[in-house]
């Protein structure tokens, strides 16, 4: 493909382009706060006007947006993405919206004569970074198999998985377990440090047993030594455990401990901690258990007056 869309540059989206670019991709972008783009110009890529300019001007676009509500903002109206899509072009969605969603939207990108592909991701900022990122993909065979070398320049696994939909119904399914395994290895962590065990001692034995995932190992440190900014925030962790137990209800499946997760995410939130990243929730369980009585007490980041860059 000659040319490829990117219409959302946040931390993914941006970070896509990059490995676009690197890849020897043409890139044109879009974002809604247009100084967000200065970064990716100065790295090669071109700014379009509109979404719909960004879809109009690629063979394949792709979103990368916070919710259900921004994906409508860029691909409504008169200069929407839809409004741009023609013949023979590819959408591929790669935020983490309703799998519902994604099936109305099929109908109404076919209605231009172009295909929808549903295609999340999983991995985070660092994974991106070193090009490990694994693209799930719902949706037309033949699209997959034209737009699957824009997705390699992206992650290295690729996989569809289904039709439209299925792909973010996985999505979901896996984001679930981000917050849910997260927190049992902090209860974990408390309860050793309750016993009298250093936090940091605790922590790095549990991380290098049997119970840590990927994901574990590169988040669970975030409670000694913070990121600068949130990679994932409490607010978007959320939108994601709720599109889980949205879907677990109009399937018929229990999800308890995502029940459990969403509360915990909520008392978070209401100490102050919203725009963290979502691993701070530890420190929500920690003033629980009594150990973080003394706000003065709690890591400058985690306090709830905390002022960040």
């Amino acid at each position: 493909m000659s040319t490829v869309g990117m219409v959302g540059l946040g931390e993914m989206g941006g970070g896509m382009v990059l490995r676009l670019l690197a890849g020897g991709h043409t890139v044109v972008g879009w974002n809604r706060t247009r100084a967000k783009t200065e970064p990716f110009v100065a790295a090669g890529m071109h700014v379009a006007d509109s979404p719909r300019a960004v879809a109009a001007q690629s063979e394949l676009v792709i979103t990368m947006v916070t919710d259900n509500a921004a994906l409508d903002a860029v691909i409504e109206g008169p200069d929407g993405i839809l409004a741009g899509l023609g013949p023979g072009k590819i959408f591929a969605e790669m935020s983490t919206t309703a799998p519902a969603l994604m099936r109305d939207l099929a109908a109404r990108v076919g209605e231009r004569g172009a295909t929808l592909l549903d295609a999340p991701v999983l991995g985070s900022i660092l994974t991106l970074r070193e090009g490990q990122l694994l693209v799930m993909v719902g949706g037309d065979a033949a699209a997959f198999a034209r737009a699957e070398p824009i997705f390699l320049a992206i992650g290295s696994k690729v996989k569809r998985v289904g039709d439209v939909g299925q792909a973010k119904a996985l999505k979901v399914a896996a984001n679930l377990n981000l917050a849910v395994q997260l927190i049992a290895l902090f209860e974990g962590v408390l309860l050793a440090e309750k016993m009298g065990i250093d936090r940091a001692v605790a922590l790095d034995t549990l991380l290098n047993g049997v119970i840590a995932s990927p994901h574990m190992k590169y988040r669970a440190p975030f409670i000694l030594n913070p990121p600068d900014h949130a990679w994932f925030d409490v607010g978007m962790i959320q939108k994601d455990l709720e599109l889980a137990l949205d879907l677990g209800k109009s399937s018929g499946v229990a999800l308890p401990e995502t029940a459990i997760a969403q509360q915990l995410m909520t008392a978070a939130r209401g100490l102050g901690y919203g725009k963290e990243d979502f691993s701070v929730v530890f420190h929500a369980l920690a003033r629980l258990a009594g150990i973080e009585r003394d706000p003065a007490g709690i890591p400058p980041y985690a306090r709830p007056d905390a002022v960040r860059a």
